[in-house]
């Protein structure tokens, strides 16, 4: 396998590709030309077009194999996000090697934020070696001359690894089934690991969480996970059905039970046997379907409507609910015997804006998922998305969740023209009511983690990507537009707070 170089793809190696007569083969090229890598895996904030030209080039300068990592950033500074993609990299380098490989991470590429998470990774999680080059020295061995203490590590960057490992040592092997669900913060990772170990088991599940977090989603994922994902996975929306049709929905009628029962049926738990029965919004079941769901779930057989006889059922139950179920009990409005049954393994799914760094990789992802919606309808065009479009949704509060996410994103496309997704398409697109929620950024507390700088770069960036979305890329219009006397301070404002351009 050999060396495996590990590196951020840098501003000067992609104007490498066309200016090498000048400034010379930039440090990537410059550092495989140098010495011996079996990998080159390249983390990108690039777009896939630069990214590609980038990695075409370097193929020509050597014979190492060149992975590439696609990693967007809301800025290249922002030390959490940097880290959480790294770590994300790294992890699955590691995975997919088996045995520890000799790691190498470049320095000089990228901004001076992405050279200390490399530094303090290199000292404390994933030992490796450093280098740096520059067209003068050419490259060296990185010389720190000093060794990072655990005291001086920013909290975010010291995750408690060996709590981490103990958390995870009892999970089945990789589940692909979960690759659905788009996540890179650690409280998603932490839900998809407790999914994946009840997966294999047969107990009852709770999933909880606020409308459009993904319950569904999740529990379709344990079930194709499970022993019994050959068996059918029945859906059931608790809260659709009529409160005088619940009992015959979930557990079957006999011909002539009621009034128009004119033949037999079978309800929900016969149609999910051998598989899964998910009951979406559990809480909506009124109180005389909810003793017989108990019983059911004591006893593993369902009485239908109209007959004594006991029928064994095996199902597995995944319940879902955005209620609180203990209040619930605690009113009288749910069974508290019903409830302990269900909840013998709870996972809670966090709410959007509790989720950091999911967001950017979210309305990536859910753009694709809508490009490939709509490659069919007529006259519909690929669309990317703006910077300053990106910077509104990423300011959203997003109380519906991923799901508003999505449906935001469908509008946008809607009423973008061309292929671009821009600022006035997302203010068009985005629910009125809730532009409102919008974080007042004269009023954040001034307590301990506000940084002013950060405000200042979030305020820039915003009307930077917003000025050069207006003006269509313009950068002369666009330095009007914001005040500026001259394209060159916008250039200069521009490599500052790291908008593209």
């Amino acid at each position: 396998m050999g060396k495996i170089l590990v590196t951020w793809l840098g501003k000067t190696d992609l104007r490498a590709v066309d200016e090498s007569e000048h400034i010379g083969l930039g440090p990537i090229a410059q550092a495989v030309s140098a010495r011996d890598f079996g990998q080159v895996h390249l983390i990108s904030d690039y777009s896939k077009d630069e990214t590609e030209h980038y990695v075409s080039w370097l193929g020509s300068q050597t014979s190492s194999v060149v992975s590439v990592h696609a990693k967007p950033l809301t800025s290249p500074t922002n030390y959490g996000e940097i880290h959480q993609a790294v770590v994300h990299v790294l992890e699955d380098i590691l995975k997919q090697a088996g045995a520890a490989p000799e790691l190498t991470f470049h320095l000089s590429p990228g901004t001076p934020a992405m050279t200390a998470v490399w530094i303090i990774l290199a000292k404390t999680r994933f030992p490796a070696e450093l280098i740096e080059s520059s067209y003068q020295h050419g490259v060296r061995t990185a010389a720190v001359p000093f060794d990072l203490s655990a005291e001086f590590i920013p909290d975010l960057l010291k995750a408690p690894d060996k709590r981490l490992e103990e958390q995870t040592a009892s999970l089945p092997p990789e589940a692909p089934e979960f690759d659905d669900i788009i996540h890179r913060s650690r409280v998603m990772q932490r839900v998809i690991d407790k999914a994946r170990k009840v997966a294999v088991r047969s107990v009852p599940v709770l999933i909880e969480g606020e409308s459009g977090t993904g319950k569904e989603l999740l529990a379709r994922a344990i079930h194709r996970a499970s022993l019994r994902k050959d068996k059918p996975f029945v859906a059931v929306n608790c809260g659709a059905i009529p409160s005088e049709l619940v009992e015959s929905e979930l557990f079957g009628h006999v011909k002539g039970a009621f009034t128009g029962a004119d033949k037999a049926k079978a309800g929900f738990f016969e149609a999910a046997v051998g598989g899964t029965l998910f009951l979406d919004e559990v809480g909506e079941l009124p109180m005389p379907a909810q003793v017989k769901l108990l019983r059911t779930l004591q006893e593993g057989e369902i009485i239908k409507l109209g007959t004594t006889k006991p029928i064994s059922v095996d199902v597995r139950i995944i319940a879902a609910t955005n209620r609180n179920l203990i209040e619930e009990t605690a009113s009288g409005d749910f069974r508290s015997d019903l409830f302990y049954r269900l909840a013998v393994a709870v996972i809670r799914i966090p709410s959007l804006k509790d989720r950091p760094g999911d967001l950017t990789l979210l309305i990536d992802k859910l753009l694709e998922q809508v490009n490939r919606e709509s490659k069919e309808e007529p006259g519909y065009i690929h669309k990317k998305i703006s910077v300053s479009a990106k910077n509104l949704l990423l300011q959203h509060a997003w109380p519906g969740n991923v799901r508003e996410l999505l449906n935001t994103l469908r509008r946008a496309a809607i009423w973008a023209d061309g292929d671009m997704i821009r600022s006035e398409d997302v203010r068009e697109a985005l629910i009125p009511a809730a532009l409102t929620q919008t974080t007042d950024i004269l009023n954040r507390p001034m307590e301990d983690g506000f940084d002013l700088q950060e405000l200042m770069g979030v305020v820039a960036r915003h009307y930077l990507g917003r000025a050069l979305d207006d003006a269509h890329g313009n950068k002369t219009q666009a330095a009007k537009l914001l005040g500026f006397s001259h394209y060159q301070t916008l250039t200069n404002w521009l490599a500052k707070y790291g908008v593209e351009h």
